[in-house]
């Protein structure tokens, strides 16, 4: 190996720095480990396609709870600043984050723990994920060194380990899957000696063939998936037909043939990056939105994953970040995004409520709920407006923002857009 792994600090994201050259030769010196990854998505996935019709059949047709934990963020520390990254949390409302900590900042545990302390003290509950690079790959023993570090420091504050990062992209420094397993095998060992719970695969986007050939060994307590669904714009659109909510149920399907048992699933990471913040945003392109169309995908993004009763948590990748994040970093004092107020509506709406149903309209996707003894309903369309009348007369109605609108009349007509409103119903 003669590459040296670059971080693009503005993207918080490695640079591809492997020659293809390189990552081809390694995949033709290790072509029999493809034989075993087709032979457990023949063993494990031909049964989870069967398992997803179910799934889908009974998607949004059954009640399902949004419990306090479902609306979830993750953070990173700001030196110096560490205090106003929990007090935003904080006003978010969100009551579990997700903590990054890169094998190349070992030296920075002490750091990384008394922000986790500063998390805890607010009654945060805490997940870590472990980033690896190329060079863990190859110095099997310093991993196992820096997992058993972080386990044996972070125990008391945290009990959640999420073990890899995205590594279905070579940038991170695994190059097939084989490898992934020869990583995430020491967390196991030692997950009894700490009494901690390993949350993984951590694939990236929509590649769930690989989840039969990791899920199958490696006993993961909880699924997880980096789903982003970006790249198609709106997440009701369909990336070769597969839109956010038959991905969902794809996902739960696979990790419960994989695991041969019902598998919690959490997406771990998910964002839309933002027009207009150039080496800041992750990706180029038809990706990027405006910050109104970001909170817009927010609210709705969550709203599909939770209703249909598969996914138990939903992280957004992050707090703060000028390229994508809920809270805009670039500008004094730190600017709350759109996304930032439609987040902590919905996780103050939605949060213990029961979804009920879904009501299919004319270009319009409602979504009913019940929360202490009120009835209420999740509303936008995909992209022209439209009057929906509900079959009940409106008692109010929020903005995505969680603002109070003024009522159009008496009855249940409202105007509907891709922003979200939360309408409550009169008793």
């Amino acid at each position: 190996m003669d590459f040296k792994f670059e971080w693009n600090e503005l993207a918080d994201q490695p640079h591809n720095v492997a020659p293809r050259s390189e990552r081809l030769s390694h995949h033709l010196r290790h072509w029999r480990t493809y034989f075993s990854l087709a032979w457990a998505d023949l063993r494990y996935g031909l049964p989870g396609l069967i398992l997803y019709r179910s799934y889908r059949r009974s998607m949004f047709r059954r009640p399902a709870k949004i419990g306090a934990s479902a609306v979830a963020v993750a953070v990173s520390p700001r030196p110096g600043r560490n205090e106003e990254v929990v007090s935003l949390l904080r006003e978010t409302g969100v009551r579990e984050a997700l903590l990054r900590i890169p094998s190349w900042e070992k030296h920075r545990l002490a750091d990384y723990f008394s922000f986790a302390r500063l998390l805890r003290a607010e009654n945060i509950g805490l997940a870590i994920a472990l980033l690896q690079r190329r060079e863990d790959v190859i110095d099997a023993p310093a991993w196992r060194r820096f997992i058993e570090d972080v386990f044996s420091r972070f125990r008391s504050e945290c009990r959640f380990y999420e073990i890899g990062h995205a590594w279905n992209r070579t940038k991170w420094g695994v190059w097939d899957y084989s490898e992934y397993l020869k990583l995430a095998r020491p967390a196991f060992e030692l997950r009894d000696k700490y009494g901690v719970k390993l949350v993984g695969p951590a694939v990236i986007d929509f590649e769930f063939h690989l989840y039969p050939p990791t899920l199958s060994v490696l006993p993961f307590d909880k699924s997880s998936s980096l789903l982003y669904v970006d790249r198609v714009g709106a997440p009701e659109n369909g990336q070769f037909g597969w839109t956010t909510e038959k991905k969902v149920a794809l996902f739960k399907a696979l990790s419960d043939s994989s695991a041969r048992r019902p598998c919690d699933c959490w997406i771990t990471e998910v964002n839309w990056p933002l027009r207009g913040t150039g080496p800041h945003s992750p990706a180029s392109g038809t990706p990027n939105v405006t910050e109104e169309q970001q909170a817009d995908y927010l609210a709705r993004y969550y709203v599909i994953c939770l209703a249909g009763g598969l996914i138990e948590r939903v992280y957004w990748w992050q707090l703060v970040a000028p390229g994508y994040g809920l809270v805009d970093s670039r500008e004094e004092p730190w600017r709350r995004r759109p996304a930032f107020r439609a987040l902590a509506s919905l996780r103050t709406i939605l949060s213990e409520a029961t979804f009920t149903g879904k009501a299919a309209g004319p270009g319009a996707e409602v979504f009913y709920f019940t929360k202490d003894r009120r009835d209420l309903a999740a509303a936008w369309t995909r992209d022209r407006s439209v009057q929906f009348e509900f079959p009940r007369s409106v008692e109010s109605v929020l903005s995505r923002d969680g603002e109070e609108l003024s009522l159009p009349g008496p009855g249940g007509s409202i105007r509907l857009d891709g922003s979200p409103r939360y309408v409550f119903f009169k008793p």
